[in-house]
């Protein structure tokens, strides 16, 4: 049979075990050696009759969800497989209420699974962003105008822009035609944006930005050139459409699939929405939805979190 390409034929392939466990065990090691995620030795034999491996060098057993996102968890791999091919290829994300009308798992169950699945979805930058690159920040949270009186009043503080105050701040920096990052700051000031800045974007680099007052000085450094949305959006090249763009995208995700988000869990959601938008389909390279989920299923390894370390439970000693 061959690979699935939508999300129909991924159900019909997933749910054969065999034929789903070939496949991650494929994704796990591609270049067909297995090796034991606890000492990384190669030494071991297969018990096909219950899809393990037992290592020699460090005595124990291990499976193919051993050391991933996946480890520990009883639900089969093929529910594994529908839940992160929904999640890679769903524009707007897809909610654990969904997950869980949709394979038959607990809600709990349903939001543990995607977390852990945004887990493996983050990406560890390496080098700078160079060419033409856009630098902006963006308020995510509710709207002053729906808050109550009391509420919108806290919200409101000194210091802020009306209905600011409690709101999480996400500065973005997107390459022309290229990948974006986000990261979620705690303030707009100098410092922290100049950071950003330059923690990410190659010096000599053309960088545009609004005008907020906080990207001044950069000029020394980059081929700063500032677009004032008061009166245009679009000056030439100089603009900043591409991250408003991404905005949107995220926005409509958090107000329309997942509603209300915990500020504490914020960059999960953001790195979902990186990890679709640095993988979409451009007039230069075309993504399917097989290549995307197969990108994702590449990168469960060495990445794992409790449930206590999720929602930051912490456990007094006696």
């Amino acid at each position: 049979m061959k690979k699935p390409e939508t999300l129909q034929e991924a159900i019909v392939y997933f749910s054969d075990p065999q034929r789903a466990f070939d496949y991650a065990v494929i994704l796990r090691w591609p270049d067909g050696k297995v090796t034991c995620p606890r000492c990384k030795g190669s030494k071991h034999s297969f018990i096909k009759t219950r899809r393990i491996w037992f290592c020699y060098d460090c005595k124990k057993q291990f499976t193919v969800k051993v050391g991933t996102v996946m480890e520990d968890s009883p639900i089969s791999l093929d529910k594994w497989m529908a839940a992160f091919w929904m999640l890679v290829n769903c524009k707007n994300g897809v909610s654990s209420l969904e997950i869980h009308r949709a394979l038959g798992v607990t809600q709990k169950t349903a939001w543990f699974m995607l977390q852990r699945l945004r887990l493996a979805l983050h990406e560890k930058h390496s080098g700078k962003l160079q060419g033409h690159v856009e630098v902006d920040e963006t308020f995510i949270g509710g709207k002053a105008r729906f808050m109550h009186a009391d509420r919108k009043a806290k919200a409101s503080r000194p210091g802020f822009a009306k209905g600011m105050a409690n709101k999480a701040i996400v500065a973005g920096v997107l390459q022309r035609e290229g990948k974006v990052r986000t990261l979620v700051i705690p303030n707009r000031e100098r410092p922290t944006l100049h950071a950003v800045v330059r923690d990410n974007v190659e010096c000599g680099s053309h960088l545009s930005t609004d005008d907020c007052h906080s990207y001044r000085g950069l000029y020394k450094d980059y081929i700063h050139q500032i677009v004032d949305h008061a009166e245009t959006y679009v000056n030439g090249k100089v603009h900043t459409n591409g991250l408003e763009n991404f905005w949107s995208l995220v926005k409509r995700g958090l107000k329309g699939t997942y509603i209300s988000v915990e500020p504490f869990h914020l960059f999960r959601y953001l790195d979902e929405q990186v990890y679709r938008y640095n993988n979409r389909a451009t007039k230069k390279k075309f993504v399917s939805d097989s290549n995307r989920f197969e990108m994702a299923f590449s990168q469960i390894a060495d990445k794992r979190i409790t449930y206590d370390e999720l929602i930051g439970r912490r456990f007094e000693q006696p």
